[in-house]
Parts: structure tokens; sequence; C-alpha cells
């Protein structure tokens, strides 16, 4: 993908895919790896690629900015449009939601979704050690399990453009990263585009995640994630079969687009920025803020650019209002706004109507964000890891995303992590629950992994995080802004112009910001490994399973049968079982022969593998694993769990 080619909507890449030949498919993927790096001619609005000699292809975005009719993609050469040229820079952009063809309120982030850093969704599961006679569709049933909502009748095309998106899907699946390359994903493309026109948005959002993440992963760019496109996977083929298994919830069909509601007046607080770089190409700066009643809020300024525009957006100017604040005075400041329009997942809208004055900020000990770190640190993430699971993803990832501040102190490091427990008023230091604190990017560009080196040389510093929790990992908090500890010498001491914190991503600590050696109290040393709080996920036998469900994804069908061939000499199975986990065991050896099931002619000849049963089967057990994973982490939360 080139950053700097505009997006495309989908409809428009699997088009010229479908018009090529099938020997000009053949050599589509390598086309699109030259097209990729070859310099982009921007003249205005229209950007221009030099494809050899005698071809020239033009891109004329549409106002939005954004590709989004065939003819807005012109080529030189004699076999224009249905040529490799086109599709191949077609392929090379990245990739816009469909809805941008509508149009977005003026200075929103319409590009908003493909930037988004998880969209792992809950989902429900048995119990570790229940049977599975039932097969998949004991898990997919579990699944459906959620809190009350409308149902809904799906007419013959909607259930026609599930169908047809299960389809495509599965053969994305059985064929893995390797073999999913531009023609697979066009496919993929073309029933996501036949599933929006059918108004079923929460499977074309599903299905442009898969078609980004497999982008992402041949690519193999940097932000990608393995686990980011199995959530992914898994989330487009579970909502998919649930569309055409009975009359489905309003949340299985979903919204088309983010849409703002009015906010009438409110009054913000800046609490800190996050930089945002995405594995699309997308990078930018998120600001939060928090209302007088502690509703979380958040202006976000995230475009194709990818590094370079988060690190720039760290000072750019909020679209917002007079537009006399740039988004480093807003996470230190404040905003009175009157005629505010608010999405779904909290983004505050900038549109004509939109009035916005500039106010000074509050310090994290005073107003709505003292409430913070008033509240226990378990109550607090207990209630984000409480959605329901087979509830609308959205919902689910706005839950978990939701920020949570705490008071700590800092322990010890074990890699690139810091250990660290929580202070309580009235309770010894040491019977605080201990948790690991992760940098929240690992990007050089950005100041988290710098900053945690500086932290990580305190052992005993107190201190106050505002993070957010990572619910697919033992007792993680992700810090992204800190501030000294109120009432303390072995805490921070930060620049006067910070205004009382330090934005981790952005604000680098230097020596002269922590508190000397001997001013911080002993804390009880970490005996190496041994301290670390243990891991339920890295210690029970489950990652085995998780394994097979990661190559099933990373290298398809027979990369996922081999294992099955040896007969469990490895052992994999029994150690499940030893451990307690049956369903995890029955499910695995479930995987592996359908994987390696063949169908045979009347003649006996080897025919096509069935990619429903596979798929199928592929689900039941990844939302297994994702439930079985997701009661693990809660357990790791309660303050049982801490360790000594």
């Amino acid at each position: 993908m080139n950053a700097e080619l505009p997006p495309v909507t989908p409809d428009v890449v699997a088009a010229a895919v479908e018009g090529l030949t099938t020997r000009l498919r053949k050599k589509l993927d390598a086309a699109i790896e030259s097209y990729a790096a070859v310099p982009v001619v921007t003249d205005g609005a229209v950007r221009r690629v030099r494809c050899g000699e005698d071809a020239e292809v033009t891109l004329t975005p549409g106002p939005s900015g954004t590709v989004t009719d065939a003819g807005q993609v012109v080529c030189s050469c004699l076999l224009a449009p249905r040529c490799l040229h086109r599709a191949a820079v077609l392929g090379a952009c990245p990739l816009a939601d469909a809805d941008t063809e509508a149009g977005t309120e003026s200075g929103t982030d319409g590009d908003g979704a493909p930037w988004k850093t998880s969209d792992a969704v809950a989902a429900a599961a048995p119990a570790p050690d229940s049977p599975s006679t039932a097969g998949p569709a004991a898990p997919l049933a579990a699944e459906t399990v959620a809190e009350p909502e409308e149902s809904v009748p799906l007419n013959d095309a909607q259930l026609a453009a599930a169908s047809e998106l299960w389809t495509a899907a599965a053969a994305v699946l059985a064929a893995g990263v390797p073999a999913a390359g531009a023609v697979p994903q066009a496919e993929l493309l073309r029933a996501a585009h036949t599933a929006r026109l059918a108004g079923l948005h929460r499977a074309e959002a599903a299905a442009l995640r898969v078609v980004r993440g497999l982008r992402g992963a041949r690519a193999r760019h940097d932000g990608h994630r393995l686990t980011d496109l199995i959530a992914n996977m898994r989330e487009l083929l579970l909502t998919t079969a649930l569309l055409a298994a009975a009359d489905p919830d309003q949340a299985l069909i979903g919204t088309a687009r983010r849409s703002y509601r009015p906010g009438g007046g409110l009054r913000v607080h800046g609490v800190c920025r996050e930089p945002v770089i995405a594995a699309t190409g997308y990078g930018g700066v998120v600001t939060h803020v928090i209302s007088e009643d502690g509703r979380w809020f958040s202006v976000a300024d995230v475009k194709p650019g990818g590094p370079a525009r988060a690190q720039g957006a760290a000072t750019a100017t909020v679209a917002l209002g007079s537009g006399s604040l740039d988004h480093a005075q807003l996470a230190r400041g404040g905003l009175l706004i009157s005629g505010a329009t608010v999405s779904s997942d909290g983004r505050l809208g900038s549109g004509k109507g939109v009035r916005a004055t500039p106010l000074t900020g509050h310090a994290w000990t005073s107003g709505p964000l003292a409430a913070l770190f008033a509240r226990p640190l378990t109550e607090a993430v207990a209630e984000r890891l409480a959605v329901t699971p087979g509830a609308d993803p959205e919902r689910a990832e706005q839950a978990t995303r939701e920020l949570v501040g705490c008071d700590l102190v800092l322990v010890g490091a074990v890699g690139e992590h810091l250990i660290a427990r929580e202070l309580s008023p009235g309770r010894p230091d040491t019977e605080g629950l201990l948790i690991r604190l992760a940098p929240s990017s690992g990007h050089p560009g950005l100041a988290h992994t710098a900053n945690f080196r500086r932290l990580a040389s305190r052992p005993g510093l107190r201190l106050r995080v505002i993070g957010r929790l990572d619910p697919d990992r033992a007792a993680t908090l992700r810090p992204l802004a800190v501030a000294p500890l109120p009432d303390t010498e072995a805490t921070l001491r930060l620049p006067a112009d910070w205004q009382g914190h330090a934005d981790l991503g952005y604000d680098r600590l230097e020596g002269a910001h922590l508190p000397p050696t001997d001013v911080l109290p002993a804390v009880p040393t970490m005996d190496g490994l041994s301290d670390v709080p243990p891991d339920p996920l890295a210690e029970a036998p489950l990652w085995r399973l998780r394994q097979l469900i990661e190559v099933a994804v990373a290298g398809g069908r027979r990369a996922v049968a081999e294992p099955g061939r040896d007969g469990d000499r490895s052992g994999g199975g029994a150690a499940m079982r030893r451990g307690g986990f049956h369903t995890a065991a029955d499910l695995a050896a479930d995987l592996t022969a359908e994987a390696d099931r063949r169908t045979r002619d009347v003649f006996g000849r080897t025919g096509e593998a069935d990619p429903d049963r596979y798929a199928r089967t592929w689900l039941a057990a990844a939302v297994y694993l994702t439930g079985v994973e997701r009661a693990l982490v809660q357990a790791t939360w309660q303050p049982e769990s801490a360790g000594s």
C-alpha cells in the first residue's frame, strides 16, 4: 500500500480486479507490490503513477478525497480500463470505507474506521471442561447469549448477501495469508459491497477490516498484528453465520456509518494525547477529554500519513470551534462547547453549528479527574470487562477502550514491561494489586519505550497513571499519561509548562524529571522472574489451541492439516486434557481432522476440500478460545490473584 495514493472504495477495487483476464490475475500481486513502490506525482488533488514507458494511471478523487467511482481512475494504455496497470495501482491504494462517498460531517474524521487500533470482540464459550459433542454449533449458540434486543427478519437479498460473504470469507480462511492475494481479497470486497447494498453494515465493516489485515500481513507492515486479523476473521464469520441462521438482533445488522447526534452544551477538560499509527497507513492524534459528570469524549485528527503524521499532529490545530487551540494545549486545558455533536463512540464533531471557547485546565487532583483515582482499579476494570459476549462489537470495544486511572508504585521491570502495585488508602503498599504496565506503542518514532526505560530506573517511584486495560493479557495496563502523586517526594517532578502531566507518547521524560534515589522508599525487590505476577494465558496448555488457530490464518488449511497427521505424537491434546481443557482438545482434534479431509468422486479421485465445514470448525475453536481467555484475564484482575 502506498500512503501517497488516495483511498479507494471497495467496489471500485473489486470491479477492476474482476475485469482482468485469468492470465493478468496471476500477475496482479507482483504488480501491486511493484507499483506500491513507484513515486507518485501530485498535481493538486490529482495523483499520477507511471507504470512503464507507455502507461500512466491517473487518479482523480472526488470532493471527499476518496476515489468512489471507476471513472475517476484512468490508464493511458491500450488495454484500459481492463488492464493490469489500473487494477494494480488501485490495489496499492489505501482501502476506504464505502460510506465516504456519502460524505461526513465537516471537519470530522470521516475515515475513522481504518485506523482503529483494536477491533477485537469478546465472544462467549463453553466452560473449559464442558462437553463438545454438539460440535461447532455449541459455541456458536453460546455466542448468541446477549442482552435481549429486537429481532429483525432478513429479506431474501440480505440472506443472499450474508451467504455470499460467508463463502468469500471461508475461501480466504482456507487459503491463509500467503495465498489470500489480490484476487481472493477482491472477491471479499465484492461480497462486502453486496452486503452494504443489502444493509448488512456490521458484516461489511468486518470484511473490510479483514482485507486491511491481509494487506498488512502480506506487506509485513510493522503495525500489523496477527491477533487483530484473527479477531476480525472470527467476527466476520460469526456475524455472517448468525445472520443466516435465524432472525438476528439489530446489533448484528449494524449501522451504516458513525452518526453524530446533538450533544448540547458541554464543558470538557483535557486529559491526555494518544498518538495513532495504524497498519493501514493512517496516522495522527486523539486527545481524550472528560466532562464535568465524568463522561469520556475525544477529539481526533487522524488521516493518511503514517508515523510522520502522528508526530506532526501532536501540536496540530484542533478542528473544533474557533480553531485557536492545538492538541497539546487541549490536553492540558479545556473547552466550553455549545451546539456539540457527539458520535456513538464519544467523538466530538466539528460541524458548522459547533462553537468552542478555550478554558483553563484542571489538575489531576481536582474536579472530574480526581474522581478517577478514588475508584478501586479492580472495580473499574470489572465494569469494562463485563460487556456481554456476543454484543455489538462497537459497544464492546468502546467499553474496553475507555480509560481508567490509578495510583501506583513501581516495583521493577521485566523486559519492556514495568511491574507495579496499586496504592490504596488505608492499605499497606505490599498488599496492592500487582499489575503489568506495557507500552501503548513500540514505534521508535514515539516516546513510549524511552519513557518506560526511564521509569524503570526508579523502583519505588509513585505516580498517577491514566491508561487503557489490555483485555487480551493478564492484569495488563497500557499507560497513556502519568502525573506526580500528591503529598509525596517520591514522585515525578515535571516542568511547569507540562501543567501537571506527561503524555507518554509525546513528552520525553529526562533524569531531571525523576526524584533522587535517596528519597524513594524501599520496595520489596523482585527476584528475577519468580516475582512476576502469574500469567494464566501463558501457563495454561491453551496455547496449543491458540497456536493452531493462528496457523490456520497465517498459513492456511494445509498448514493446519500437518499437525493432525502424527496422531498427537506431540502430546498436545493429552496436555490440554490433563489441564482440564477437554473441549479445547476436542476442538483442536476436530480442526486438524477437518483440515485434512478430502472428498472423493465415484472413481476414488481426490476432490476439493469443503471450505464451509472447515470454516465452521475453525470458528467454533476460535469462539471457544476467546471466551476462555477472557475469563482467565478477568480472574487476574481480582485481588486474590495478586502476587505477594
